[in-house]
């Protein structure tokens, strides 16, 4: 049960409750700013001391984890509404990772753990099982029929893996200045297109 303390004066019922309202924070916190926050911040904003945030997250990294995941179901969602109805592999590969891009600019929150902050100290975040889990998650919600283009699950996990790689190297370096949706949308149709159509002849 959640300790009797701080809170703004009104203690969360439980430690699920806790959990919640800490995630919930933290969210509003990186929205706030723009970046990774820090767990005295997040006490701060809460009423508490640092060691009762501790109490359901051990570091800064795992407070972080939870409000990218937090933020995970919506966009997911957002992304889906986006890609209905397109069919073809390249031109749905190629309108996801225009949007994402999009999204983690808009809303940092979700993107911090792919983001330039966070990617530079945890490169190896952008292949994590975690990442390749919300990956295979995004490119099944297309309306692609992947077996019809050569793909397996095998061949989809490697997909999912290079486009993870391709957008991070767009997050830690976007350019100077940054291509435009349109500008990011044609670079795209040309290169990673390419590696897409590809699989159709590889089967």
């Amino acid at each position: 049960m959640a300790r009797r303390r701080g809170w703004g004066g009104s203690p969360p019922g439980s430690d699920d409750e806790a959990t919640r309202r800490i995630v919930d924070t933290a969210v509003d916190l990186i929205a706030q700013t723009g970046a990774a926050i820090s767990i005295a911040e997040v006490a701060e904003s809460l009423g508490v001391i640092r060691q009762t945030v501790y109490r359901y997250f051990p570091s800064a990294d795992a407070l972080m984890k939870a409000a990218a995941i937090a933020s995970v179901a919506g966009f997911l969602d957002r992304l889906t509404d986006h890609v209905t109805g397109i069919v073809d592999p390249v031109d749905a590969t190629v309108e996801a990772v225009v949007f994402t891009l999009a999204e983690v600019r808009r809303t940092p929150h979700l993107g911090l753990l792919l983001s330039s902050s966070y990617a530079n100290v945890h490169p190896e975040n952008m292949t994590s099982d975690e990442a390749q889990a919300f990956g295979m998650t995004m490119i099944r919600r297309f309306d692609v029929e992947w077996e019809n283009y050569g793909y397996d699950d095998a061949s989809l996990g490697e997909l999912v893996e290079y486009l993870l790689r391709t957008m991070q190297s767009f997050f830690v370096s976007p350019g100077n200045p940054p291509r435009s949706d349109d500008e990011m949308r044609r670079y795209l149709r040309r290169w990673v297109g390419a590696a897409v159509a590809a699989q159709v002849v590889a089967r």
